[in-house]
């Protein structure tokens, strides 16, 4: 995993009118993943990451928590795998309420996909566990450090690291009882969204000053950035894609989707959006429009 150092731009450390921000009490929706093979998608997700299927129908399912979706999946076998060096998804990250529930998650995908996983960190904020899917989407399974511990940076930035974090001593720390009877609680949401791109500037540009996310953490090869103060609802990096263009339709990736408290956040989205020449379609109740790699955001009001 990268050591992040920071170096933010000067518009990061800058007060921004609260015309120019998206709702503090803004949200990430669901994933949604372009699938070749939906049962062994579901399978992970259902039986690994212990999502409930909230629907299922055709060539589509609906995954998540309490009723809340976290992942859409649509089969197109049809579709190319992603390419090396392709903007897309780095990988979708599920948020658990406390570490016993993470423990849980980690241990039943430990479970159930063995070689799915690729690395833990300490963030300070939050402990992450990262794995693969079946068809090599990222999925990060975390918890947040209460707030109030959140560090900064003498520059105002928030402080992150990728210290190490040992799964198997984290494991026998929360938990208990032993992994056969462990219970994952019923609490669980799509906590952020960590996107692949071609250029940090051309990102900051759309996400930042277009959108009104701020910017939380700036390490140069990668942005954080939130509404609201939180450490990130998405991440954007250039490990492995700088300089990629337009997205080419492929598995993996297939749209974003961002909730607003209200329909009155979204109209204010759509004519800052309008001011800043991006096109947008608004069919009543989500407004859509594409990033600069091509991939479909997607706003509309948060789910009661």
């Amino acid at each position: 995993m990268p050591v992040y150092v920071q170096n933010p731009d000067p518009r990061s450390l800058a007060e921004r009118p609260a015309d120019d921000l998206l709702a503090a009490d803004t949200r990430m929706g669901a994933v949604e993943l372009l699938v070749r093979d939906l049962d062994s998608m579901i399978a992970f997700y259902a039986d690994g990451v212990a999502l409930d299927v909230l629907e299922q129908a055709g060539e589509t399912a609906v995954l998540g928590r309490a009723g809340r979706p976290i992942v859409r999946m649509r089969r197109m076998p049809e579709l190319p795998p992603r390419r090396q060096g392709q903007a897309g998804l780095f990988h979708t990250a599920v948020m658990f309420d406390d570490e016993l529930s993470l423990a849980a998650a980690v241990a039943s995908v430990a479970r159930h996909a063995p070689r799915s996983f690729t690395g833990s960190a300490d963030h300070l904020y939050s402990q992450a566990f990262y794995f693969d899917d079946p068809e090599g989407n990222g999925v990060e399974l975390y918890t947040d450090r209460p707030r109030d511990t959140w560090a900064t940076e003498p520059h105002g930035l928030l402080k992150v690291a990728t210290n190490p974090l040992d799964p198997n001593a984290f494991l026998r720390t929360h938990l208990t009882p032993p992994v056969a009877g462990s219970s994952i609680g019923t609490s669980a949401a799509l906590g952020h969204v960590h996107l692949q791109v071609g250029d940090i500037g051309t990102a900051r540009d759309f996400y930042v000053d277009a959108l009104g996310f701020e910017v939380m953490s700036d390490v140069g090869s990668a942005l954080f950035i939130a509404a609201g103060g939180y450490h990130h609802h998405i991440a954007v990096n250039t490990w492995g894609t700088a300089g990629a263009g337009p997205r080419a339709a492929a598995l993996g990736l297939g749209r974003v989707n961002i909730e607003l408290p209200t329909a009155d956040d979204v109209d204010a989205l759509r004519q800052r959006l309008a001011d800043h020449r991006i096109e947008t379609r608004h069919d009543g109740a989500v407004l859509r429009f594409d990033d600069p790699w091509g991939t479909v955001i997607e706003v509309g009001v948060e789910r009661a």
